[in-house]
């Protein structure tokens, strides 16, 4: 667990979770404990945060952020950082390890030889192999003990009777009883080394991949642990930080108000299907005048994935979620695309085309590989697009005798794909309504029951949807567990506070 600890990379930075903007003069509270509500510090006159409380806090983050990444992110691994070979870090880096290498094979050839950078060496690579081993192996941990015993090796140094060979050997032979099996291969390759350095060097390298396994092999061994005990964990650590910065609530507030007032007086194009706005659970408006929390945190979920990349007033509460949300409304985006063009290819082949599973699956396939690679310029993409689809047509009319397409129809089927770029297109407007009615959905109902209801339009993508909704499903869950309380405390205060503002109106 040291290991792991040593050697994650600190995650989001505090001043980022605010927004960019480091909040050091904050309210103190005058009873010197405000741990009774998890979202009412109460507070009064500001008082400067130290250094030390602000790396306190930096900490909390830090941890709190890898714990939930190792929750909610299946693949998440360490990796060592590899600079690009023509970047200055990479040179800088380069630079100073040959230093160091040519400096230490200057040493073994002087007369007498010295073993100075070569002790520093051993003792690092001992303190790498303990801590490869398992608690249970001490048979191990003592023979390396006995082995790279650094008093002992250092008098052998000083008499000029260090055996670096001798010790190079056994370094490899405790690797290959250490290593994963993917490293065997590398760990062969050094007993061809004869260059004593050259061999120390690329025993520090590959030691260095080694440890790099063994902290993702305890990062898979606590992923249960932690997942028994996350949300709990995730709360505490966020109300300790909420302790140390009161206003740490603000954007949450602000989302969640701006959600409230979208419920109150929402489209009436956006409203949930019968069978769901009738269900007692989801508090809809057309049943009651009551305004239900879970409707306004849902519709607050959804405007996430509408979020404008420069708005900086990211909710700090779904803050370590945010590269997440990010990828799945591009994700969203890049499927309203591909489903629009479908169905406005749909209107051209007929029936006996789009209920080809074969022909959906080949257009499917074009129209994501050429979207992927031209995601800046939706607008060359689509002519591309436009331009496949077409050939695909063809080829398929002429497969199955068909009549061709008149020219009449080609022109329009291409200026129909095309203006699928604008984001008015009245068809991408449907579909992307279809999609987002779909995800709220998967909030309200569930998955299974949301995929039996799937509205027109967008079936030739579900399996895609079936991914995304799992995935955003799974993410909002796991929020609405570990921050529900402070959601709970922020929505009783705006939801009322509306409710008294309309009585009072009507009142008059």
């Amino acid at each position: 667990m040291q290991d792991v600890q040593k050697n994650n990379p600190q995650s989001e930075d505090p001043r980022e979770i605010h927004s960019g903007t480091c909040k050091t003069v904050i309210p103190s509270c005058d009873q010197g404990n405000c741990s009774t509500c998890p979202d009412q510090p109460s507070c009064s006159s500001p008082q400067i945060l130290s250094v030390a409380e602000l790396m306190d806090a930096f900490n909390g983050v830090s941890k709190m952020s890898i714990a939930h990444e190792i929750v909610v992110n299946q693949d998440f691994h360490m990796e060592q950082i590899d600079f690009s070979p023509d970047s200055l870090e990479s040179k800088i880096k380069e630079t100073m390890q040959n230093a160091f290498w040519d400096h230490l094979r200057e040493q073994l050839s002087a007369t007498p030889p010295d073993y100075s950078y070569v002790l520093q060496l051993l003792k690092e690579i001992k303190e790498i192999l303990l801590s490869l081993l398992l608690p249970r192996q001490n048979r191990l941990k003592n023979q390396i003990e006995e082995v790279m015993d650094m008093e002992l090796l250092k008098q052998e140094a000083d008499h000029g009777a260090l055996d670096v060979s001798h010790l190079s050997t056994y370094l490899l032979s405790m690797m290959t009883m250490l290593c994963a099996p993917v490293r065997d291969e590398e760990i062969q390759k050094l007993e061809n080394i004869s260059d004593p350095v050259q061999l120390l060097r690329e025993i520090f390298h590959v030691l260095g991949l080694m440890k790099m396994d063994m902290v993702n092999f305890t990062i898979q061994s606590i992923r249960p642990h932690l997942q028994e005990h996350s949300i709990q964990y995730e709360r505490a650590k966020f109300q300790e930080l909420l302790q140390k910065m009161p206003n740490f609530l603000d954007h949450t507030t602000k989302w969640l108000t701006q959600a409230a007032a979208e419920v109150m007086t929402p489209p009436s194009n956006y409203d949930l299907p019968d069978q769901i706005s009738s269900s007692p659970a989801d508090g809809t408006m057309k049943e009651s005048c009551i305004i239900s929390p879970s409707i306004v945190l849902n519709q607050a979920y959804m405007n996430l994935l509408q979020w404008d990349p420069n708005n900086e007033e990211f909710p700090e509460t779904v803050m370590m979620d945010k590269t997440r949300l990010q990828e799945i409304q591009c994700q969203l985006n890049r499927l309203t695309v591909l489903a629009s063009v479908l169905l406005v290819a749909n209107s051209y082949c007929g029936t006996k085309l789009m209920n080809s599973p074969q022909f959906v699956h080949k257009l499917k396939q074009i129209i994501r590989v050429l979207l992927e690679e031209n995601q800046s310029k939706l607008d060359e993409a689509l002519l591309t697009i436009s331009d496949q689809v077409l050939q695909e047509i063809q080829q398929a009319f002429v497969d199955l005798n068909l009549p061709a397409l008149s020219k009449e129809s080609i022109t329009s089927l291409s200026g129909q794909i095309h203006s699928v770029a604008k984001e008015d297109n009245c068809v991408r407007s449907i579909i992307d309504q279809r999609i987002r009615l779909f995800l709220k959905c998967c909030l309200v109902r569930g998955l299974q029951p949301s995929l039996r209801d799937l509205p027109g339009g967008i079936t030739p993508i579900e399996e895609e949807l079936a991914e995304i909704g799992q995935k955003f499903s799974a993410l909002i869950h796991h929020n609405q567990q570990v921050f529900g309380p402070y959601y709970a405390n922020i929505l009783k205060k705006i939801l009322l506070t509306s409710q008294e503002a309309e009585a009072s109106v009507d009142s008059t």
